[in-house]
């Protein structure tokens, strides 16, 4: 069945497809992660941002500056001609100098005339994905980090979509949709 809202509205420990609810409170030190999804002129846009709920703590600070960095390092490296692996290298080797994880089960996707395309893109090193960029490609880079090495995750079996650390440790997620072009990349969506 389809996803029952319009947003994605995932917070503290649930990593992905939170459904928002006016039953959830909101609190002090709490952060929600908003995911959405755009058409126009029937091209495809996803995108999503953590934001603190009023002043957290300052462990969670980092979380959110070194995730959102962890994106724009996945998307530094994405150029034409190069190993779309180097995306998950990319954010693997910042993420896990600070005992983060990045989640494994979900990654981004291509993007376009549908929602979900050709590539899945890993936020991890593969070791062994190989595909190579070529311009036009247009996918989102979305690391799902969470605080603490385990990057398992669960599925909800009430909703079949809420997703949530296993530890339930905090995770936190920024995402743009990328166009690689002839020479380097542009980023299509805005946070």
């Amino acid at each position: 069945h389809g996803f029952p809202k319009s947003i994605c509205a995932s917070v503290n420990h649930v990593v992905c497809h939170g459904i928002p609810s006016h039953k959830t409170k909101l609190q002090e030190g709490d952060i929600v992660n908003i995911d959405i999804t755009t058409v126009l002129n029937g091209y495809y846009g996803d995108t999503s941002a953590t934001f603190p709920v009023g002043k957290i703590p300052y462990k969670t600070q980092l979380l959110l500056r070194r995730s959102k960095k962890a994106l724009a390092l996945g998307i530094a490296a994405a150029h034409p001609g190069d190993s779309i692996n180097n995306i998950g290298v990319a954010i693997q080797s910042y993420i896990e100098q600070f005992n983060y994880s990045s989640v494994r089960q979900l990654g981004g996707h291509g993007i376009g005339l549908e929602f979900h395309e050709d590539p899945f893109v890993y936020h991890f090193d593969t070791g062994s994905n190989d595909l190579i960029l070529k311009p036009g490609m247009t996918f989102t880079i979305e690391p799902m980090i969470n605080a603490s090495p385990k990057w398992q995750v669960k599925i909800d079996p009430k909703d079949s979509w809420t997703i949530r650390t296993t530890d339930r440790v905090l995770s936190a997620q920024f995402e743009h949709t990328i166009l690689i072009t002839p020479t380097s990349h542009q980023i299509l969506t805005k946070i």
